[in-house]
């Protein structure tokens, strides 16, 4: 799509009724090639993560902005576009809201993992955009709040040209995968986008408070838990994000303070937020619960999370050894294949391998333990060499003789 017809394109609506996307499946399903797709959440304002807008284009079709609470039922619009390509950027931040309406491709094109496998230096839509079609695409709404209504006619023409795009760049992507010889690592890429299983819900999420784990296995960190559990309950109630409702911050003030009465809470200055006052009985009932529950949080959680690679000297001298000597033959792989070292092997994988090294080193033991891991097998057959090599070479270096340094 050129930069002409771009500013020919008409006033965008948004479809919010059932006949209307009855038409719309209809007019997709007489277009030709893949379908690209977009979503719009409203992160940082809601608690959900539901889609709030969902964009649609195909050639020989058009494009299409729906609606998802006003349609609710995507049943035809799958039978419709289930098998057929689907061109995303960053397509794993939009396939959780797209499958909870029911909305689930078979197969992707991944614009923003593509520019990543080509070593382009910026894979944001705007720059790769700019970069391979010259067209400059404003970013400006990225962030906006999109459970608004009506959205405003600039956000639209903003969410459409996010798709009326994509079928283009996606075919100028596929013509440098081929010049790089890189089709078939990204094709093994996009399946693992497809296939890949949702994260399991952390079991004790209210952990993730910024400076939890600096409070004391006491009163201090159940406090910080029930008014954590508090605060998602009620932005759960009200689907408002909960950083909006009480920040983070301010539930750390209250928990380190463990204020002795509902009075002394309300007189913290530093517990703020829109909801810190107007629902100051819930966050005391949260403190209260703290004061008298018999189940005080431990400090530590069992869990299989390695120690912080920078202990790893003191800790496991050896692995970090490893780590360290692998690192710099996979960055060599890198820069010789102009794929970010993060995308050319998980860096969780590499540490995991680092610390628990097969026996014996062997390519083949790499291997096996690497797929273990879930590491593809571009990935392997790339980095489990190297990695092998690098974890050998650090065991057989010579000791250093005493009488040759006197």
């Amino acid at each position: 799509m050129s930069e002409e017809e771009l500013s020919e394109t008409p006033e965008r609506t948004v479809i919010t009724t059932v006949d209307d996307f009855h038409d719309a499946v209809e007019a997709l399903a007489e277009g030709h090639g893949p379908v690209a797709v977009d979503a719009e959440r409203a992160s940082g304002f809601r608690y959900s993560q539901r889609a709030y807008l969902i964009q649609l284009y195909r050639r020989g079709s058009g494009s299409f902005l729906i609606d998802p609470p006003a349609i609710r039922e995507f049943a035809p619009l799958q039978s419709v576009i289930g098998d057929v390509e689907w061109v995303l950027h960053a397509a794993s931040q939009d396939l959780p809201c797209l499958r909870e309406v029911g909305l689930d491709p078979v197969t992707v094109f991944d614009t923003e993992l593509a520019a990543r496998l080509l070593g382009l230096p910026r894979v944001g839509l705007g720059a790769v955009v700019e970069e391979l079609l010259g067209i400059h695409l404003k970013k400006e709404h990225s962030a906006a709040d999109w459970s608004t209504r009506p959205l405003p006619a600039s956000w639209l023409e903003y969410a459409a040209l996010d798709v009326e795009l994509l079928i283009d760049l996606r075919d100028a992507m596929a013509d440098l995968l081929v010049q790089q010889g890189k089709v078939e690592i990204a094709e093994q890429e996009f399946a693992a986008v497809v296939s890949k299983e949702e994260k399991a819900p952390l079991a004790e999420p209210w952990r993730r408070l910024t400076g939890v784990q600096a409070l004391r296995p006491d009163r201090h960190l159940a406090a910080a838990r029930e008014l954590w559990l508090a605060r998602d309950a009620l932005a759960r109630e009200t689907d408002i994000a909960p950083g909006r409702l009480v920040p983070d911050a301010s539930l750390m003030v209250a928990a380190r303070a463990l204020p002795a009465s509902r009075r002394e809470l309300a007189s913290l200055k530093q517990f703020s937020g829109r909801a810190s006052r107007s629902e100051l009985d819930r966050w005391w009932a949260a403190i209260e619960r703290a004061l008298t529950t018999d189940e005080i949080p431990v400090h530590r959680r069992a869990t299989d999370t390695l120690p912080p690679p920078r202990s790893w000297s003191d800790r496991n001298p050896e692995a970090d050894a490893r780590l360290k000597a692998a690192r710099a033959a996979l960055t060599t792989v890198s820069e010789e294949r102009s794929i970010p070292l993060e995308n050319l092997l998980t860096p969780d994988f590499l540490r995991r391998v680092a610390w628990n090294a097969p026996d014996p080193v062997t390519v083949e033991s790499v291997s096996e333990a690497l797929a273990a891991l879930g590491a593809r097998p571009w990935q392997i057959e790339l980095t489990a060499q190297p990695i092998a090599l690098a974890f050998v070479e650090p065991l057989q270096e010579p000791e250093s003789d005493p009488e040759a340094q006197s």
